[in-house]
């Protein structure tokens, strides 16, 4: 047993030092699989960036209600009747001002992005004053708070910095009038920080909403208290809604875009890493052909075929390893903390999100790197263990 593994340390030590002699197609190889790790990392950190935007927007003790069979926002649809039931219900904290409850609607407006200068659509979200006690993480970051009853807007720092036209006193389009951005606000880097905010009774008139509104927001006494509230609005005869917990509401919204987006990312990851591990393998093939001789010197002395299997075998892993730490830092670099925006589907408008190259994610890339190396270096290992040791001698 001693003799094998001095056998595997000597063939693998000696491979390893013959690397710098093929540093073109070992070059090729490793930057190969360090182009895979990064653009799968970095595909992947968009997802995971949806998910902690989606999972920083909710409270604990935060509840969401909706009209009965509603998915979202946008399918939803509540009267002024309702939104009293709803904030007189056992479990909702109170304050000086009374209830902390924020019934709220919202409407798609255009605006131009600044990278490509088309329109997208983002959501104008008509609150009530204790949508600040209830959300809890916004705050005013520049300007101020809009005034209760006129036509001023705040915008959400990520709306900001992927629209165009929302700078402090700026005029922005709504039905046919001008209104002015007054201040930016932040939201923890939740979904909040996507949309502008107004005044709910000033959108109601501008859109001709009557006093009816599409979800009511709610900060409960504690997460305990959720059931409770729940049951008394879905066993009240005068209701038909469906309260939520927050976290479950943005969990379902974030499902589509994160399912959608981690599934291309596979796919690429799939496509492009069948293109490294040809790299792979033709890498590994010309490494054993060139070092055919003396493979079979070896042979001939008395090695066994595994020490030869492992020496190959961990040449590749090395190169994939580097490779991989080396794709895994660069998306970390390029990829990590940047903000974009993409499409949310409940809503059909844009959300703003920053890429998360988080550790899972990277341990995942390098992973993938091992497993293209090992591939790629499994068939070589193998035909080199086999090679006939009186023909390899003979040059043939």
């Amino acid at each position: 047993m001693f003799n094998w593994f001095s056998q595997v340390f000597a063939v693998t030590l000696f491979s390893m030092r013959s690397l710098p002699q093929r540093k073109g197609s070992s070059a090729a190889a490793l930057l190969g699989i360090a182009g895979v790790v990064a653009v799968m990392v970095g595909v992947l950190s968009i997802a995971q960036g949806v998910l902690k935007t989606m999972e920083s927007s909710a409270g604990d003790a935060n509840a969401i209600v909706l009209r009965t069979g509603a998915d979202s926002e946008m399918m939803s649809g509540l009267a002024g009747e309702d939104v009293r039931i709803i904030a007189e219900a056992p479990g909702v904290a109170r304050d000086a001002a009374g209830a902390q409850a924020s019934p709220e609607l919202f409407v798609i407006i255009n605006l131009p992005m600044r990278s490509t200068g088309t329109d997208a659509n983002v959501p104008l979200r008509g609150v009530q004053a204790q949508a600040m006690v209830v959300r809890g993480n916004v705050k005013i970051t520049q300007g101020r708070m809009f005034e209760w009853g006129l036509n001023e807007v705040v915008v959400g720092v990520g709306a900001r910095q992927q629209f165009a036209g929302l700078e402090i006193g700026s005029l922005i389009e709504v039905g046919q009038e001008q209104w002015p951005v007054v201040g930016v606000f932040e939201a923890n880097g939740g979904l909040a920080e996507s949309e502008i905010w107004v005044d709910a009774s000033v959108l109601q008139s501008s859109y001709r909403r009557g006093n009816s509104y599409q979800a009511v927001y709610v900060k409960l006494d504690s997460p305990e208290a959720f059931d409770e509230f729940k049951d008394s609005l879905t066993s009240d005869p005068r209701l038909n809604v469906k309260p939520m917990r927050e976290s479950e509401y943005y969990a379902a919204q974030s499902t589509t875009v994160y399912n959608m987006i981690t599934g291309l990312g596979s796919l690429i990851a799939v496509i492009m890493g069948l293109g490294a591990v040809f790299g792979a393998l033709n890498t590994m093939y010309t490494a054993v052909s060139g070092r055919t001789r003396e493979i079979a010197t070896l042979r001939a002395l008395g090695f066994r075929s595994g020490p030869v299997i492992i020496s190959v075998l961990s040449e590749s892993l090395l190169l994939a390893f580097i490779g991989g730490l080396l794709g895994a830092g660069l998306a970390w670099l390029a990829f990590d903390g940047f903000r974009a925006a993409t499409l949310n589907w409940s809503s059909f408008s844009a959300i703003t999100f920053s890429f998360d190259v988080n550790a899972t994610l990277l341990t995942q890339g390098i992973i993938l790197a091992m497993a293209i190396g090992l591939v790629g270096g499994l068939l070589p290992a193998i035909q080199a263990a086999r090679q006939p040791v009186a023909q390899a001698l003979r040059g043939l």
